[in-house]
């Protein structure tokens, strides 16, 4: 049998070719729902799906969501292998491989067994023992915690789904660190930087383009300098230039967050980071900066999931602009900061359209004109807030596109929003992958973190992980005690 390691389904599902009739791997109705083309990522093995399994299924496919749209493209997938063969017996997986999908028939729990509790899940469990004790090597696969613990306290060996995971070993960070002399870094400039990673065993071909260089000096790490590799030999030194008279970076990862949402060449940026870090108030500015001041896209698109509030923004209350504003509310914190500050120091020489400004242009097309900046950016056509469910089968070109708390989405669904942005669109994902709301989902396997993962090395594509929370020394000491 194989032995609890995380990384064996990933290193089973993609590795092996040759058949293995004995090998079966027990499917959890959550693991279809999580990845809907999860049983063709199997290769040379026997796939168990228990007949409860597909009520579960039958259950979810109503679902408005995207877990409802999984539930249906799965049991599409079941119906088109039945020209195949019986589905009863075993039909072969057309995958460059043999692989065997097979539904059988779930047993019954007698009244005295040890299963109790969620009783499609005891089933599944029952269904897997039972071939266990027929002598195949099986193992169940279920996003369920407890579910796993349940298989393993049964003797059955149980594994998690990551086939698209990433470890946090291999997370990336997009900077590296390298502490060096004071007096060289003082020397260093973007003609010498390249002898410099030299010295500490780097190249060009180490570095992703448009990851971060920090040099700091060995004895203070306040002091440094910052380059970004653009690919190639080129490299540019990052300075802390302010959006506005009164807006900049309040640590180096902010830094190198503002130099990647300001670069209109970086088409997608991923932002990861705890709560306070800057993430959303850095985005919510420069895209303010982009569409408002500099319109450079025709609007500003802010979206985030609901997850976190229940099956679907129509379980809020109020009219549709009332339940985005619940929904939004983080945006909307964060916008009425933003022109307070900018009203209360405005120096006319920012370029900044601040309150008084918004007003001036409502008034000028006769339009109603009201005091939240949301509201008023939205009456100009300038700010969109829309429900992810929405955006599914659109085409946004010419658009700065923010997606908030992504770690609560799948890597599938980062992947429908994302193939949406037309020309000239440019999208930032944000999120915390140490807070998450899905319980399927962890910091590996979220899709935050294994889009961050697999736009690595792209041109287009920048991140910076965060670290520091810049909220106040009240938020600090609580994220860090608490």
């Amino acid at each position: 049998m194989v032995k609890g390691r995380a990384d064996n389904i990933k290193n089973e599902v993609t590795l092996n070719n040759e058949f293995r009739p004995n090998r079966v791997f027990v499917l959890d109705t959550n693991v279809l729902l999580h990845d809907s083309k999860s049983i063709f990522h199997f290769r040379g093995v026997v796939v168990v799906i228990p007949f409860v399994v597909l009520e579960e299924l039958d259950a979810f496919k109503k679902d408005q969501g995207e877990i409802g749209r999984n539930a249906r493209q799965i049991i599409r997938s079941i119906d088109e292998l039945r020209e195949k063969g019986c589905l009863s017996s075993g039909v072969e997986i057309t995958n460059n491989t043999k692989t065997i999908l097979k539904i059988i028939e779930t047993p019954k729990l007698e009244e005295n067994e040890e299963l109790i509790g969620d009783l499609a899940d005891n089933l599944i469990i029952k269904t897997a023992l039972i071939l266990q004790k027929d002598g195949f090597e099986v193992t169940f696969v279920t996003k369920d915690i407890n579910a796993r613990v349940k298989a393993d306290a049964l003797g059955l060996d149980a594994e998690d789904y990551e086939v698209e995971s990433v470890s946090t070993e291999d997370f990336y960070k997009g900077w590296i660190r390298l502490p060096i002399l004071a007096n060289t870094l003082r020397q260093t400039t973007i003609n010498s930087i390249e002898s410099v990673l030299t010295d500490n065993n780097l190249t060009p071909k180490n570095l992703a383009p448009n990851e971060f260089i920090i040099l700091e000096s060995d004895n203070n790490p306040e002091n440094y300098k910052l380059f970004r590799f653009l690919g190639g030999k080129n490299f540019k030194e990052v300075l802390n230039t302010k959006i506005v008279s009164h807006f900049g970076a309040k640590n180096i990862q902010q830094l190198m967050a503002l130099d990647l949402l300001r670069d209109d060449d970086v088409k997608i940026v991923s932002l990861v980071g705890g709560a306070g870090t800057g993430k959303t108030f850095l985005t919510l500015l420069m895209g303010l900066h982009k569409v408002v001041n500099e319109h450079l896209y025709r609007k500003f698109l802010i979206t985030r999931p609901v997850i976190a509030l229940g099956a679907d923004i129509g379980y809020l209350p109020g009219e549709m602009q009332e339940k985005l504003r619940y929904w939004m509310q983080p945006v909307y914190d964060n916008l009425e900061y933003i022109y307070s500050q900018i009203d209360a120091y405005d120096d006319n020489q920012s370029g900044f359209v601040t309150k008084k400004k918004d007003k001036e242009i409502l008034k000028k097309h006769k339009k109603h004109v009201i005091d939240s900046p949301v509201e008023m950016l939205q009456q100009r056509g300038v700010l969109s807030l829309e429900a992810i469910t929405y955006m599914r089968g659109r085409s946004i070109p010419y658009q700065f596109v923010f997606i908030d708390e992504v770690q609560n989405l799948n890597p599938h669904e980062v992947k429908t929003i994302i193939s949406r942005a037309g020309e000239g669109t440019k999208i930032i994902i944000a999120g915390d992958p140490f807070q998450i709301d899905s319980p399927y989902l962890d910091f590996s396997s979220n899709g935050l973190i294994v889009t961050t993962s697999k736009f690595k090395g792209h041109s287009i594509f920048g991140t910076v992980f965060l670290e520091k929370s810049e909220r106040s020394q009240v938020a600090n000491l609580a994220a860090k005690i608490l």
